[in-house]
């Protein structure tokens, strides 16, 4: 969670510690997990997480997959019987900084998306992230929601109080929602359309429905009132390349700065200060959160002792 905030991703670090504690506490998070190794081959395996906390199966999964790549030149593991893991950027920045390419795909711990065509909630927001490394630069890190946006930025919009941007989210006759305090009834619009919604498939169909996981009517949304008890079953795949099976590393690292140079050397439009690569932001944030804190929004402060009253610890002051 604190990488997460970390690296400007706050609708998923500890903006989340309240959602999570309140699972914990109903005992729909298992904290005293035995995460294992279920099926395993040279360059694949699958992780049961025993229902833990999702940021401890994934780095679990991810180191796995690091090991094997190093060893295999490549790997794929799944994961299931996990939970929501936060930021995916964290997990793909853990090969990149071994010099390895990554791929990791999840589905969501919650259905907000419907199948294009329907109002049925079907789809999570399934996100995908990517890191690929580079000689002296930052790495491309990809880190996106196959919706238009996460269910996360949602949430912290209405807590708020903000209106949501006007295509993020439909009702059930396909008509605009702005206005934050409606979001449960809300369906979270794919990007691209029926391409968001063909890639979101995919995402879930490699992350949960391979690796035994759940997906579509199985799915239990973690925030569910009357699901705080049960398992959400989340699952997750990781795909890690070693590029110097393809050729110099060096050579790979610096042309990925070459391009990555090319295009935030490409001339802006009238209305853009500067054109990024993915993974930008993220490295900016680090750079400034670390020397300088990491600020909160007074919403989250006041979320969070609430918290700490609850559980009888200190509040911020």
């Amino acid at each position: 969670m604190v990488d997460s905030d970390l690296a400007g991703f706050n609708t998923h670090g500890i903006f989340r510690l309240a959602q999570y504690v309140k699972r914990i506490r109903a005992g729909g998070i298992n904290v005293t997990p035995n995460i294992t190794t279920v099926t395993e081959a040279p360059a694949t395996a699958v992780v049961d997480g025993d229902n833990a906390m999702g940021h401890l199966v994934v780095q679990y999964a991810m180191r796995l997959a690091i090991d094997k790549a190093l060893e295999s030149g490549c790997a794929w593991v799944g994961a299931r019987g996990s939970n929501h893991a936060g930021a995916a950027a964290t997990y793909v920045s853990m090969a990149a900084e071994k010099n390895l390419i990554a791929l990791y795909g999840t589905n969501g711990s919650a259905n907000h998306m419907a199948p294009w065509g329907s109002a049925d909630l079907l789809l999570g927001t399934n996100p995908i992230a990517a890191a690929i490394p580079a000689a002296e630069g930052s790495p491309v890190v990809m880190d996106i929601a196959t919706t238009v946006s996460s269910f996360g930025k949602v949430r912290t919009a209405a807590q708020r109080g903000e209106d949501l941007p006007a295509g993020w989210m439909i009702d059930r006759e396909g008509n605009p929602i702005t206005d934050s305090s409606r979001i449960k009834e809300g369906i979270l619009n794919p990007i691209g359309g029926h391409k968001g919604y063909a890639l979101s498939l995919v995402v879930g169909l490699l992350a949960a429905t391979l690796s035994g996981a759940q997906m579509g009517v199985d799915v239990e949304g973690m925030g569910d009132a009357e699901y705080q008890k049960t398992p959400v079953n989340n699952g997750h795949f990781m795909i890690v390349v070693d590029p110097a099976r393809f050729g110099d590393v060096l050579d790979f690292g610096q042309r990925v700065d070459a391009v990555s140079a090319t295009m935030r050397g490409a001339t802006p439009m009238a209305d853009v200060d500067s054109v990024r690569v993915p993974g930008d932001g993220r490295a900016a944030h680090i750079d400034d959160y670390t020397a300088n804190g990491v600020p909160l929004h007074n919403a989250l402060i006041d979320n969070l002792n609430s918290l700490a009253g609850e559980i009888g610890i200190d509040p911020l002051t």
